[in-house]
């Protein structure tokens, strides 16, 4: 599958999306290029987008700074040196505790090896990663997006991209997100720049502030 290849290559295809669908002109002309965001593809940002799963951004940066504060880096070594108490100090949930345990206890076993999942296929990552508990197609889809930047990819469980398809009036109020799912196949094979714009179209709505 083809990547974003830089910053550049992601401003031309802005341009691309917003041929196939003026309705995502506005976005730039009021706002500008959305920020070409990355995130290291490693295990502190897998840490963070667990996290991040069905919390604020604010809220998941409160627990993963926290983290940061007791450890310093964010290795899976590092990691499994802390016990239940001191991720609850980091307000981890439960769940959230078992699943980054579980991660990081993968990593260090070698039954995941990021470096050597970095370099597979869309295909090959997902299959991988959707097989260790509390990591869903979510989790995955930011990984893809963010860190590793596929060119076609489109999380249908991101909430803010949805919200973001209604309010820029793209499809009807009545689509379902199958529904959408299917109508933002129009940017295949960018469908990741086309998210893209709606997250900063989200975020630009709202003066959200992301560290």
């Amino acid at each position: 599958m083809t990547k974003i290849e830089n910053k550049q290559h992601f401003l031309e295809l802005c341009g691309w999306c917003v041929n196939i669908e003026p309705k995502l002109k506005p976005v730039i002309t009021k706002f500008d290029y959305p920020p070409f965001w990355h995130r290291e593809p490693n295990f502190a940002t897998l840490i963070l987008t667990i996290l991040e799963q069905q919390v604020s951004l604010a809220s998941a940066k409160a627990a993963y700074n926290k983290l940061v504060e007791k450890i310093g880096m964010v290795t899976p070594e590092n990691f499994v040196n802390l016990n239940e108490d001191d991720l609850r100090a980091c307000y981890f949930s439960r769940q959230k505790i078992i699943y980054t345990r579980n991660l990081a206890v993968e990593i260090i076993s070698g039954n995941l090896d990021l470096n050597e999942l970095n370099n597979l296929s869309e295909h090959e990552i997902r299959s991988t990663l959707i097989k260790l508990k509390g990591i869903g197609n979510w989790t995955i889809d930011m990984y893809l997006l963010m860190s590793l930047h596929f060119a076609d990819i489109f999380p249908p469980g991101d909430l803010a991209t949805i919200k973001s398809v209604y309010e820029l009036d793209l499809v009807p109020a009545t689509f379902s997100k199958e529904e959408i799912v299917s109508f933002m196949k129009k940017f295949s094979p960018f469908q990741s720049v086309a998210t893209y714009i709606l997250w900063h179209s989200y975020i630009e709505r709202r003066k959200l502030k992301l560290e």
